[in-house]
């Protein structure tokens, strides 16, 4: 039986662990497979996990659209996570970056929080989802065009509306979170942490404990580095960006395997994968409501939600912890 935790004062359970659906959009990940994506969706539910965490980007309406094919006629078993204000269409906003969607076709993508953008995002995400509620709607990423005020004002709209049932938002500093909780009740911040990632642990999870606020921890695997199985000589498929990223350029994984190793030995005597030890060291953190975790396929949900299983006490946190006192990576 999964976990459940509640999503800030709003009274929204959730798995503690939750397949986020981003490479089930293809989308920068060097493609996916429709069919594998929507067995994986379905053996959430054969193993705990009822909440999906997706977006309009990923994939630029695709995972939304599997998401939405997969959930028909089971609607009431999941807890769907999406956001808003990353646009594809039009020149408003804060430009983000140029990219290419599954078929080939060059996207600018702009950073958009306007009211009546944000609105009509909702009204397209229900539609490609196949239901008349979000679980939880968040704002991607901040728009700095925009007054965050009015993004708010936007899903106090939504949320009067029935449209959905908890807000958050999603790699918003300290500031940020103020002013917008300043307008509405703020449910979550999502960001990205992990073992090799823990900056939020300065400033963002003191706020959240304070305030009631929800973490949700996107890329706790660190895009697959941390399971052990991304060596300097792995064949990252056309398409895929994360050899560009600093973690995976080759010293880093040589320093992230080493550390892996270190802590193997644990994952061995827990009966456990490194990636399930990783995950449960994630909702073990202080302020971490969540660990998103992608999935393509029934094998690999299937070992995520294999992590509740493991038992870390706080002999084991701490030998992990002094670990990666000693991991100095260069991320320059």
């Amino acid at each position: 039986m999964m976990e459940k935790r509640k999503l800030g004062k709003s009274g929204v359970e959730v798995s503690s662990v939750a397949l986020g659906a981003w490479a089930i959009g293809g989308w920068m990940w060097g493609g996916s497979d429709r069919k594998d994506s929507i067995k994986a969706i379905h053996a959430c539910l054969d193993h705990g996990i009822t909440s999906i965490d997706t977006a309009p980007i990923y994939g630029f309406g695709h995972s939304e659209r599997v998401l939405g094919e997969a959930i028909k006629g089971k609607r009431d078993q999941y807890e769907i996570l999406t956001k808003s204000g990353m646009r594809w269409e039009g020149t408003s906003g804060e430009y983000y970056f140029t990219t290419r969607d599954n078929e080939g076709n060059s996207k600018d993508v702009y950073k958009y929080s306007g009211r009546e953008s944000l609105i009509r995002e909702c009204e397209e995400s229900l539609e490609r989802l196949g239901t008349d509620y979000i679980d939880l709607y968040q704002i991607h990423w901040p728009d700095l065009t925009t007054p965050i005020e009015e993004a708010m004002e936007a899903f106090q709209m939504l949320l009067d509306q029935g449209k959905i049932r908890a807000a958050g938002v999603s790699n918003y500093s300290v500031e940020q979170m103020q002013k917008a909780a300043g307008v509405m009740e703020l449910n979550t911040n999502q960001m990205p942490y992990s073992m090799v990632r823990r900056e939020i642990e300065d400033d963002i999870v003191p706020w959240c404990i304070e305030n009631d606020c929800g973490i949700l921890a996107y890329s706790p695997l660190q895009r697959g580095l941390l399971t052990g199985k991304i060596t300097p000589d792995y064949p990252f498929a056309p398409g895929d960006s994360r050899p560009e990223l600093p973690h995976f350029k080759i010293n880093n994984l040589i320093k992230t395997n080493q550390f892996l190793d270190e802590i193997r030995p644990l994952a061995e005597e827990k009966e456990a994968t490194l990636s399930q030890l990783v995950i449960q060291w994630t909702l073990r953190q202080p302020g971490i409501t969540v660990a998103l975790v992608g999935a393509r396929d029934e094998a690999q949900v299937k070992l995520n939600a294999g992590a509740l299983q493991v038992a870390l006490s706080e002999a084991d946190l701490k030998f992990i912890n002094e670990k990666l006192l000693t991991l100095n990576l260069d991320l320059e």
